[in-house]
């Protein structure tokens, strides 16, 4: 309820404040109250907030965006999409936990069926106001699921690496929501300055959507093939969801 009150508030408040809503929603979406009272249960009902005040958000953004009349302008609304993208994104992802995997799985919402992990990534990335077909990205590999967001350039990928080396360099890596593709599987990485939660639709146990640690995330370590790209520090990316551009899918 604090949640839905706080984002009602932040949705009316619109953006006179913008540097005191900043802050605000930076100091809201890591409190300590949260992660103690997060459990393996889908939350639709604060899904569904979190989607409809993130378009507004995007809508209200996009309009300043396109009426900029400098770079500087342009790049200070851009920042403010990523603050707003990096807080909400992946309070969004949480609402799936506990949604059961199937690798045939197209649930639409937490808690609405089961979900394929290329179908839990494409569908809070559409929700999240991304214009693209969640269909045709789900039933892409990864690596294309990665290309459809981000240039060649800005994925990284990391062959037949032991997975301490890996996760130490990825834990100092810039903060972010980042795409993360595997041998058979693609997730998230919220990376921030404490290191990386790994979201997911696990085909392992226990069979759903979780959040896992460094050391818990079994199908990151067992992985040899590992292709990341940060979609919040890319300001094509950025301007892409604040303009509501479709996003071609890749190896379509």
């Amino acid at each position: 309820m604090v949640l839905i009150l706080l984002l009602v508030w932040l949705g009316g408040a619109g953006w006179w404040f913008r540097d005191a809503i900043r802050s605000r929603v930076a100091a809201f979406f890591n409190p300590s109250w949260l992660a103690s009272s997060r459990r393996l249960q889908p939350d639709p009902a604060t899904y569904a907030v979190l989607v409809s005040e993130l378009a507004r958000w995007r809508a209200d953004l996009g309009k300043r965006h396109a009426a900029a009349r400098s770079a500087s302008e342009r790049e200070r609304i851009e920042h403010d999409a990523r603050v707003v993208l990096e807080q909400v994104l992946p309070e969004m992802m949480r609402c799936w936990l506990g949604t059961p995997w199937d690798f045939h799985g197209t649930a639409a919402k937490p808690g609405g069926g089961k979900i394929a992990c290329g179908y839990f990534v494409a569908t809070v990335l559409m929700d999240a106001g991304f214009q693209v077909d969640r269909y045709q990205l789900a039933q892409q590999a990864s690596g294309n699921i990665l290309r459809s967001f981000l240039e060649k350039e800005a994925c990284s990928l990391v062959v037949g690496q032991a997975y301490e080396q890996y996760a130490a360099k990825i834990s100092k890596a810039e903060p972010g929501i980042y795409l993360i593709g595997l041998d058979t599987h693609v997730a998230f990485l919220v990376i921030s300055g404490n290191g990386f939660k790994f979201i997911h639709s696990s085909g392992s146990q226990p069979w759903c959507v979780v959040e896992e640690s460094r050391d818990e995330a079994q199908v990151l370590q067992r992985s040899k093939w590992r292709m990341s790209g940060n979609l919040t520090a890319d300001p094509k990316v950025l301007r892409r969801w604040l303009q509501a551009e479709k996003i071609v899918v890749h190896g379509t």
